[in-house]
């Protein structure tokens, strides 16, 4: 009994610290401590780096082979943009996207088949194919999900800062840039999409199409009801730090909709755990012992 309590306090304490570790590494406190100890450089670093404005020699090479793959050109622009939406903006990530979907099925079903023996290695092969095939359009879509949950959680702290910013004397591109950069440590996200329109908007292009650019990258409800507000607010001249305001508010609201949302449905979640591990184990502990003694009057 003490050797294998020893064993569950030493399994107990080993899991309990990785996921210690594993959970404290996302956290603001944690990423706040990290910029200040890497000193003055480290918010730059965190960003991704912006593309260059002129040519990139290396694109000419994943053009060549994108011919390769059976799919048209508007495919392609389709599948650029999803991944862009996901936050993957290399530029041969579509092609090696293309190449992983043709490729994964055929690597996953083969290996199934050798692997397995019987006739149920054929429909093992079958699983494992269109298991593969799907896997990289799942795991996208969680991505572009993800970032669109912290776009979406993020927005009302940048619009707060926003209006701070404009407020205190700023135009509205020095505050969108220097929203970005307060912005990094809580939402990097966020940060860099507002980074890149700050770099649109120096690049020459007008802050019509750079707004635009924003609702279709990222795909949100609220940045798109922010495009259009601010795209009002510049064509007709009106406040733009008071328009910002109530948008914050709504937005707040919205967040706070989404949280009480999401804390309804615990309940309803924790319902298949609870039946799946948590009943079983408790019918066995409660019961086990009755059983076995009434298994034990029965033999005698």
């Amino acid at each position: 009994m003490l050797a294998l309590g020893g064993v569950f306090v030493s399994v107990a304490l080993i899991v309990g610290s990785i996921t210690s570790l594993a959970l404290s590494g996302g956290k603001t406190e944690r990423r706040r401590l990290r910029e200040v100890t890497r000193g003055p450089r480290a918010s730059a670093m965190m960003l991704p780096d912006v593309l260059p404005l002129s040519s990139d020699p290396s694109a000419d090479g994943w053009s060549d082979a994108a011919k390769l793959l059976p799919r048209s050109g508007k495919e392609m622009n389709r599948l650029r943009n999803r991944l862009a939406r996901a936050g993957i903006r290399h530029p041969g990530a579509p092609v090696i996207y293309g190449f992983v979907e043709l490729l994964a099925p055929v690597i996953a079903a083969g290996t199934a088949a050798l692997l397995m023996q019987g006739p149920a290695r054929w429909l093992a092969a079958a699983g494992a194919g269109i298991l593969a095939y799907f896997a990289p359009g799942l795991i996208v879509d969680q991505r572009a999900s993800k970032r669109r949950r912290e776009i979406e959680n993020g927005l009302p702290d940048a619009l707060d800062l926003l209006v701070v910013c404009i407020e205190a004397g700023s135009g509205l591109d020095q505050a969108i840039m220097k929203t970005a950069d307060e912005l990094i440590i809580a939402y990097p996200i966020l940060g860099e999409e507002l980074r890149m329109l700050n770099v649109e908007i120096r690049a020459g292009k007008s802050r019509l199409d750079a707004f635009k650019n924003l609702a279709q990258r990222t795909k949100v409800d609220d940045v798109r009801a922010l495009v259009a507000m601010l795209i009002q607010t510049d064509r007709f001249g009106t406040s733009i730090g008071q328009a910002l305001r109530t948008h914050s508010e709504v937005s707040r609201s919205k967040r706070r909709q989404r949280a009480e949302e999401a804390a309804q449905k615990v309940g309803v979640k924790l319902v298949f755990p609870l039946v799946l591990f948590f009943f079983p184990a408790l019918y066995v502990v409660v019961l086990g012992p009755a059983i076995i003694q009434f298994v034990q009057q029965f033999r005698r």
